[in-house]
C-alpha cells in the first residue's frame, strides 16, 4: 500500500473496528493523503469542495493538483456532496483549512449525530475568534466526541511509504485508542497524548515560524543564525502553548520539536516555501501556486494576538506579521531579533 504498508493482521484489526464508513472532508494533498490510508481499511468517502476534483479522482484515480501523478485506490470514493460524504459516517475526518473550516461544517445540512467523533487535521487557527479547530469543531457540531492528528507528516513521504510517527490528541481516551489503532501501520507509528491544547497550539505555532525559517534561508542566512532561529522558535512555541494551558512534555514530542523540525527544513514544507519567497521578495503565490495554501500566513496574526491575550512575548511571529501584514522588509527582521536585550536562556517570560 503506498504510504500504508498495513499487514493482513493489522488490515484486520482495523476492519473490526468501530468505523465502517468514514468521511473525509477536503481533498488537498494531506486530506487525500489521509483518506488513501483510510480507503486500504475501510469504506472511505472523499469530500471535495471543487466538483472537478471529485470527479478526476472517480474516474482517473488521480489528484492531480495536490499529489501529481500519484495513484489512488480504487477503493475510495469521491464526491462534491457534502451530505453523500456525511450520510451513515461513523468517524468524521476534518481535513479543511483552518480559514474555512467553520463554513464548511456550517454548511452541513445533517451534521454528524453525536455519538460519531470527529478528527482534525487542521493546523491553524482562526482568525477571527483565535479559536482553535477543536474548538471550532465543538462549536458548530455540539456534543461530539474530538480528536486532534498532528505531527511531522509531511504528505509526500507518506505517500512514498516512508517512515513517520504520528500523534492523536484527544479527551477521549478511548477514541484516542480507537483512531490510534485504525491509523498504525507499518510505515505509520501512532502515538496518543491527552493535550489537545498543546498538540494544537503547536500545530499552529509551527507554521508561523516555517515561514521565518524559510524567509532566514531566502535572505541567505547561515546554518548558525538557522539553527539559532529554530531553536528559539521551540521556546516561543513551548512558552505560549505552556501559558493557555498544553503539557510543556508535549513541546518535546512529536506535535512540538518534531513536526516543527519536518515543517522548518523540509523543502516539501509549504510554509518554508512561503517563507523563501518572502525573504527573496516574492510572492509566496508565486511558489506555492493558486490552490496551495500555507497556514502560517493566515496563522500568524491570530498567534501574535492571542499571545498578547495570554501576556507572552513571541518576537519571530510578530516579525513575520510585520513583514506579511505591516510591509516591513524580511532584512529588517534581523535586527529586530539581535538587538533585543540581553537575558538568560533559562528565562521564560520571552525570546
Amino acid at each position: 500500500m503506498a504510504g500504508g504498508g498495513a499487514s493482513p493482521e493489522q488490515r484486520g484489526r482495523a476492519s473490526d473496528s468501530r468505523f465502517a464508513k468514514i468521511a473525509v472532508l477536503g481533498a488537498g494533498s494531506w486530506g487525500t493523503t489521509v483518506a488513501e490510508l483510510l480507503a486500504e481499511r475501510t469504506e472511505t468517502w472523499l469530500w471535495a469542495r471543487d466538483a472537478s476534483i471529485a470527479e478526476e479522482i472517480s474516474r482517473e484515480g488521480t489528484n492531480v493538483a495536490y499529489l501529481g501523478d500519484h495513484r489512488l485506490p480504487g477503493s475510495l470514493r469521491a464526491t462534491a456532496s457534502l451530505e453523500e460524504a456525511l450520510a451513515g459516517a461513523t468517524l468524521v475526518v476534518v481535513a479543511v483549512p483552518s480559514h474555512g473550516l467553520r463554513s464548511v461544517l456550517a454548511a452541513a445540512e445533517s451534521p454528524p449525530p453525536p455519538e460519531v467523533p470527529v478528527l482534525s487535521l487542521a493546523k491553524g487557527l482562526e482568525e477571527s475568534g483565535l479559536s482553535r479547530p477543536s474548538e471550532v469543531i465543538a462549536e458548530c457540531w455540539a456534543g461530539n466526541e474530538v480528536a486532534v492528528l498532528t505531527g511531522p507528516n509531511l504528505a509526500g513521504e507518506i505517500l512514498e511509504g516512508q517512515p513517520a510517527a504520528s500523534v492523536v490528541a484527544s479527551d477521549h481516551e478511548a477514541l484516542g485508542r480507537d483512531i490510534q489503532q485504525l491509523l498504525s501501520s507499518e510505515r505509520l507509528r501512532i502515538y496518543t497524548n491527552p493535550d489537545v491544547i498543546g498538540c494544537e497550539i503547536a500545530g499552529a505555532a509551527k507554521n508561523v515560524m516555517a515561514i521565518a525559517a524559510g524567509m532566514a534561508v531566502g535572505l541567505g542566512l547561515g546554518e548558525n543564525a538557522r539553527a539559532a532561529l529554530l531553536t528559539r522558535a521551540l521556546a516561543e512555541v513551548s512558552r505560549l502553548g505552556t501559558a493557555l494551558g498544553g503539557d510543556p512534555a508535549t513541546f518535546a514530542g512529536l506535535a512540538g520539536v518534531g513536526d516543527l523540525v519536518a515543517t522548518c527544513t523540509s523543502r516539501r514544507s509549504r510554509n518554508l516555501a512561503a517563507g523563501i519567497a518572502l525573504g527573496q521578495g516574492r510572492d509566496p503565490a508565486d511558489a506555492l501556486g493558486p490552490r496551495v495554501v500555507a497556514e502560517g500566513l493566515r496563522s500568524c496574526r491570530p498567534l501574535v494576538e492571542l499571545a498578547s491575550r495570554a501576556r507572552v512575548e513571541v518576537p519571530v511571529a510578530e516579525q513575520v506579521v510585520a513583514v506579511w501584514h505591516g510591509g516591513r522588509s524580511p532584512l529588517e527582521t534581523i535586527p529586530s531579533l539581535m538587538q533585543r536585550s540581553p537575558r538568560s536562556e533559562r528565562d521564560t517570560s520571552s525570546a
